[in-house]
């Protein structure tokens, strides 16, 4: 038996509540075009909330309620320089995701 028919007889399993919850957020998360923004430039660089604001034309009490919702299901990270925090992103998974999702939009 091959691995595809293999795979093709096994018996599906369920997902448990948290798993669902957690997929479920983590889509919710790609699915706000400010957190994608936000994503799209950390996936490039770490910044800081006043730098992500600058960069993206956005308020700082904005980028921080973001940054909080992407921290709580460690999409983002942070380190703190000083009084600074410098965020990056946190999930290579996520970040894969997101940019091939980019690619699929951007191919024509």
């Amino acid at each position: 038996m091959t691995e595809d028919n293999e795979e093709k007889n096994m018996e599906p399993k369920d997902l448990d509540e948290e798993t669902l919850f957690v997929v479920s957020q983590t889509f919710k998360a790609l699915g706000d075009p400010t957190r994608i923004r936000i994503l799209h430039l950390l996936f490039q660089n770490e910044y800081s909330v006043n730098g992500i604001a600058e960069a993206l034309h956005l308020r700082q009490s904005t980028v921080s309620h973001q940054l909080r919702f992407l921290k709580n299901l460690r999409l983002v990270k942070y380190r703190r320089e000083g009084t600074t925090l410098y965020y990056s992103h946190d999930d290579e998974h996520v970040i894969n995701i997101l940019k091939q999702t980019i690619d699929h939009a951007l191919h024509s």
